[in-house]
C-alpha cells in the first residue's frame, strides 16, 4: 500500500493546502496552472510543503508528459532517456533535489531548456542562487514555498480520517514544524504501532532521531545557531558537537561552509584576515572531497575559527553603511571625485581640487562625519 501522504496528495489546486502566496486567487503560478502556461520553474522551500504536488498539478494542466528524477541516485544515462524524446515532443523534467547536480551535469540541460525542447521543474531545499548554475537560473523562475502554517497542517491531519484529540493534534502539529509529509509520517507509523492514537503513543512511535533533525525546520535553525555561538564564544568543544550533530544529522556540508565563510568575515574579521582563506579552502574541499571524507575538513575550519580571535568592526561598519545608504538613497557624489572626460563636465566643476590620496571631502554633504570605521566601539578579541 502506498504511503499515507501518497495517497493523501492534491490532484488540483481545489485539494491544495498552502502556499496561498503563489497559488491563491490572482497570484502568479495559479495563473499559470489555469493559464496552461509552458515554462520552467524552480520551487524552494523546505520539506513537506508541496513542492512536488505543485509540479505534477502544473504538469496536467499543460499536458505534457512529465518524468520525475532525483538528483541523488539520478545519472547521465537516466537524463538521456528523458531527453530521448524531446525532438518529437516537449517534455517536462521534475528534478528534485536539483541542487544535488553537480555543473557539468546542470550544463548538460542548459541547450535543451534554452531551446524549449525540455520544461524544467527543479525542487530544492538550499538556495538557488548558491546551487544552481547562473546560466540555468535565468533561464528559471523561482517561486519560494514557505513552511505551512499550524492551521494548514490541521486541516491536512483532518482529511486523514483517524481521529485525533486536541493534545495530540496540537503536539503533532509541533512536532512536524510546518512539514505536512513528516506529521503524516509520524500519524501514519502510530497507526500501524498502536491500537490508539493519543500523545502518549505518538511520542513513543517517533524513535528515530534524524527523523527530529529537519532540515528545513526548528532544529535546523536551533543546531546551526549554536555551532555558531560556539565559535563566536570561542569554545572548539561545542563547536564540534553542534558540527556533528549536524553532520549525522543529514545536513548538507556545503550549508554548514557558507555560514563558516560567512562568520570569518563577520566575527573574525582583521583580527585574523586567513580566516577568509581558511574557510574558502573548507568550503571548496567539501565540494570536492564530499562526506564522510569532509567532516575532517569541516571539523577543522571549526576548530580554527573557534580559536581564532575575534574582531566585528569591519561587520558593524558595514551595516552602518547599508543603514544609511538605505535611509538617505542615492546623495550626490562630491564633484571633486567625479570624472570629468569633457570639457563641460571640466567646466562644471567635476575632478576640481582632488589630489590623490587626500581623504577628506569623499563622502557625500550629508555623511561628511560618519567614520563607519574609526567609530566602531567594538574592540577586537585576542586570539586564544
Amino acid at each position: 500500500m502506498e504511503p499515507l501522504a501518497a495517497r493523501l496528495r492534491p490532484k488540483n489546486l481545489k485539494e491544495f493546502i498552502g502556499q496561498n502566496h503563489l497559488v491563491g486567487p490572482g497570484k502568479p503560478l495559479r495563473a499559470a496552472i489555469l493559464k496552461r502556461h509552458v515554462f520552467s520553474f524552480i520551487l524552494w522551500g523546505p520539506p513537506g510543503v508541496g513542492k512536488t504536488t505543485l509540479a505534477r498539478i502544473y504538469a496536467r494542466s499543460v499536458g505534457l508528459p512529465m518524468y520525475e528524477l532525483s538528483a541523488v541516485s539520478a545519472g547521465k544515462e537516466d537524463i538521456r532517456r528523458v531527453l530521448s524524446g524531446v525532438f518529437e515532443q516537449t517534455v517536462i523534467l521534475f528534478l528534485d533535489e536539483i541542487h544535488r547536480f553537480n555543473k557539468a551535469q546542470q550544463d548538460f540541460l542548459l541547450p535543451y531548456v534554452e531551446k524549449g525542447q525540455l520544461v524544467l521543474i527543479g525542487a530544492t531545499t538550499e538556495n538557488p542562487s548558491f546551487e544552481v548554475i547562473p546560466a540555468l537560473l535565468s533561464r528559471c523562475r523561482v517561486f519560494v514555498l514557505n513552511n505551512l502554517s499550524e492551521t494548514e497542517l490541521k486541516k491536512i491531519m483532518v482529511r486523514t480520517g483517524f481521529k485525533l484529540d486536541s493534545e495530540s493534534l496540537n503536539w503533532l502539529v509541533a512536532a512536524a514544524g510546518g512539514d505536512a509529509r513528516q506529521a503524516l509520517s509520524i500519524l501514519e507509523n502510530t497507526s500501524h504501532l498502536y491500537k490508539e492514537i493519543n500523545l502518549k503513543n505518538l511520542l513513543a512511535s517517533l524513535q528515530d532521531k534524524k527523523l527530529r533533525y529537519d532540515k528545513g525546520g526548528e532544529e535546523h535553525y536551533n543546531v546551526i545557531s549554536a555551532f555558531i555561538k560556539s565559535l563566536r564564544a570561542g569554545s572548539p568543544d561545542a563547536a564540534l558537537y553542534y558540527l556533528a550533530r549536524m553532520v549525522e544529522g543529514g545536513e548538507d556540508p556545503k550549508f554548514i561552509a557558507r555560514r563558516m565563510v560567512i562568520f570569518a568575515s563577520e566575527d573574525v574579521g582583521l583580527s585574523q584576515p586567513t580566516a577568509l582563506v581558511v574557510a574558502n579552502e573548507v568550503f571548496r574541499a567539501v565540494e570536492t572531497v564530499g562526506l564522510p571524507e569532509a567532516g575532517l575538513n569541516l571539523a577543522q575550519g571549526a576548530v580554527y575559527l573557534a580559536t581564532a580571535g575575534k574582531d566585528r568592526r569591519v561587520y558593524d561598519g558595514w551595516q552602518q553603511a547599508l543603514a544609511d545608504v538605505k535611509k538617505y538613497g542615492n546623495l550626490p557624489i562630491p564633484k571633486k571625485i567625479l570624472n570629468a572626460p569633457t570639457a563641460l563636465l571640466k567646466k562644471l566643476g567635476y575632478g576640481a581640487g582632488y589630489k590623490q590620496y587626500e581623504t577628506e571631502g569623499l563622502l557625500p554633504e550629508t555623511l561628511t562625519d560618519r567614520h563607519y570605521w574609526l567609530n566602531n566601539e567594538t574592540k577586537p578579541t585576542k586570539k586564544k
